[in-house]
C-alpha cells in the first residue's frame, strides 16, 4: 500500500499518560458516554453531504440501517488508536496502482497548545447542554476541552462533518473554522487537490483516502461560462476569480459557494500563493488590458484585501510561491509583450521587493503558459513542459539543475492543460493523454530527495476536457 492510503490519519491514542488525573482514574466515564450515544441512529449513504451547510462526511462511516452511532466510531478510534478499515475507494483502477511512500503531515504533540478561539463554545460545552444528537451529553464536557480538542485534531477532516453532527458544541467548533485554526497551530495539515475540467464545475481529490469528491456546482454566472479564470485556495477556501470584478468563494467549513469582495485592483493573468490563512496576488491585467506592477494580500480570517507595495516590474503571465517566509513571483510578460527571465522576492517583514535577475531564465519557451513552480520543504521545483523535464532551483548559484522527466502520459498545450503542484510533502502532476474520443486525468505524485523523479500513479479518472484550474488546500 501507498504511504498516502497507509497513513490516512493519525489516531488520537487515548492513554492514562496522555488524560488529566481525574480521567484516567476513571475511564468508564467516556465509554458510558459513547453508550450513551450508541443509541442514536444515523443512516448516512456512501460519499454524500450531510443536509443543510455542512462538511464532508466520510465514506468509511457505518452506512447502511444499523443503528450504530457516529461517535461510537470516533471514539473507537480514541479508545483503540485505530480504525475500522475503510471501504474501498470509487475510483477508476485504483485497486492495483502503486501511489509511492510519502506521509502525511505530522501530528501534534499530545498537549498541543490551545488558546484564543470561542471560549463561549467551550464553556456552553463544559455544561452540557447540546442539541440535535448530542441530547445534552456533551464529550467536551465529560473529558474536558484541551483532551477532547487534542483528539479531535488528529482525526482526519473528512470526519469533521460527522463530529459537527452530534451536537451544537462541535458543531460550533467545526463550522466556525475553531478547529482549523487549532490544527494550524499545531502543525496539523492534510492537503486535498480541488481542479476543474468543465465549466461551473469543480471536484477535489483526497489522497489520503482515496476519494474523489464533487464540490457543489458554482452559481451561474455569465463571468465565469468561460474556462479562463484564475484560482487559489487559501484557509479553508477555495477563491475563483473570473475576467471581471466577479470572485466567488467555496468554504470547506459550510459546503457552499458566496460571492466574495474583488480585489482592490481587479485582475487576471496574476502570480499567487497562499500560507496558512493569507493568500498573496502581484502583476496580472486589469479588463482594460493594462498590465500591473500592484500587489495585494487577502486574509481569509477577515474576508478581506490589503494593498501591499507595488513590485519593480510589471508583468502578467507570471507564477508565485512562498518559500523561506517570502513571497516569490517569477516570470511573466512585459507591457512590450517582452518575456520576462527576473524574478522578485517580498520581504513580509520589511514590506519590499527585491530584484532577482535571470531567475527563470531556462525555463520553457518564449510562448506558453506561466512558469509551472512549485515549492516543498522550502525548494523550489519547475515543471519545463517545452523539454518534459523536471528542475530544482539553487539559490545559491541561480541557476535551475535538470533532476529528471515528468510523467510519460500526460498533454499540454505549450503548458496549458498540465497541473504542476506541491501537495504537502509531495510534488504532483495532473494530466493525461488525450484521444479522439476522449482522455483521462492522472495525478502522479513524487516525494523529492537526493534522486531522480519516479513517479507514482495515485489516481485516474476518465475526463473529456484538459485542467482548467487546479489548487491545493491544506487545513
Amino acid at each position: 500500500m501507498d504511504g498516502w492510503r497507509r497513513e490516512r490519519h493519525t489516531p488520537c491514542l487515548y492513554s492514562p499518560a496522555s488524560q488529566p488525573a481525574e480521567a484516567a482514574q476513571n475511564p468508564p466515564k467516556l465509554q458510558i458516554t459513547a453508550r450513551r450515544l450508541e443509541r442514536k441512529t444515523f443512516p448516512f449513504g456512501r460519499n454524500m453531504m450531510l443536509e443543510g451547510k455542512s462538511c464532508l462526511v466520510s465514506r468509511s462511516l457505518p452506512s447502511s440501517c444499523e443503528l450504530e452511532s457516529e461517535w461510537a466510531y470516533l471514539t473507537h478510534e480514541v479508545l483503540n488508536g485505530k480504525r475500522p478499515t475503510p471501504e474501498d475507494a470509487e475510483v477508476e483502477d485504483m485497486d492495483g496502482v502503486d501511489c509511492g511512500g510519502g506521509k502525511r503531515s505530522k501530528p501534534p504533540s499530545p498537549q498541543p497548545h490551545i488558546s484564543g478561539g470561542h471560549g463561549g463554545s467551550s464553556r456552553r460545552a463544559s455544561s452540557g447542554g447540546g442539541e440535535g444528537h448530542g441530547n445534552g451529553s456533551s464529550l467536551i464536557g465529560a473529558i474536558g476541552r484541551d483532551l477532547t480538542i487534542n483528539c479531535l485534531l488528529r482525526l482526519s477532516r473528512s470526519d469533521y462533518g460527522s463530529v459537527a453532527s452530534l451536537n451544537k458544541d462541535f458543531r460550533a467548533l467545526v463550522h466556525s473554522g475553531e478547529i482549523y485554526r487549532l490544527r494550524r497551530q499545531n502543525g496539523v495539515a492534510e492537503h486535498w487537490v480541488y481542479f476543474s475540467c468543465n465549466v461551473l464545475e469543480w471536484d477535489a481529490y483526497d489522497p489520503y483516502r482515496g476519494r474523489w469528491i464533487r464540490v457543489p456546482k458554482m452559481p451561474p454566472d455569465e463571468c465565469f461560462m468561460c474556462s479562463d479564470k484564475e484560482s487559489l485556495a487559501v484557509g479553508t477556501e477555495l477563491l475563483v476569480f473570473a475576467m471581471t470584478h466577479i470572485v466567488f468563494r467555496y468554504s470547506i467549513l459550510t459546503n457552499s459557494w458566496t460571492r466574495a469582495d474583488p480585489m482592490i485592483s481587479p485582475r487576471c493573468l496574476f502570480g499567487s500563493t497562499s500560507v496558512g490563512a493569507k493568500a498573496y496576488v502581484a502583476g496580472g491585467t486589469d479588463s482594460s488590458g493594462r498590465i500591473l506592477s500592484s500587489a495585494e494580500m487577502y486574509d481569509s480570517e477577515t474576508h478581506s484585501w490589503t494593498l501591499l507595495p507595488s513590485m519593480n516590474r510589471a508583468r502578467k503571465m507570471c507564477s508565485g510561491v512562498f518559500m523561506d517566509g517570502k513571497f516569490y513571483v517569477i516570470g511573466g510578460v512585459a507591457s512590450n509583450n517582452k518575456v520576462l527571465t527576473c524574478g522578485e522576492e517580498y520581504d513580509l517583514k520589511r514590506g519590499s521587493w527585491r530584484v532577482i535577475e535571470n531567475m527563470s531564465e531556462d525555463l520553457n519557451g518564449v510562448t506558453g503558459a506561466p512558469p509551472l513552480i512549485a515549492v516543498v520543504n522550502n525548494e523550489l521545483y519547475a515543471a519545463d513542459y517545452s523539454e518534459k523535464d523536471v528542475k530544482k532551483y539553487d539559490k545559491q548559484n541561480n541557476k535551475w539543475i535538470t533532476l529528471g522527466k515528468l510523467p510519460e502520459r500526460f498533454v499540454s498545450m505549450n503548458g496549458w492543460g498540465l497541473a504542476f503542484r506541491a501537495c504537502g510533502d509531495r510534488l504532483i502532476v495532473i494530466g493525461g493523454p488525450r484521444t479522439s474520443i476522449g482522455g483521462t486525468i492522472e495525478l502522479n505524485s513524487w516525494t523529492p530527495d537526493e534522486r531522480p523523479p519516479v513517479w507514482n500513479l495515485v489516481a485516474r479518472r476518465p475526463s473529456g476536457n484538459f485542467v482548467y484550474n487546479c489548487a491545493v488546500m491544506g487545513c
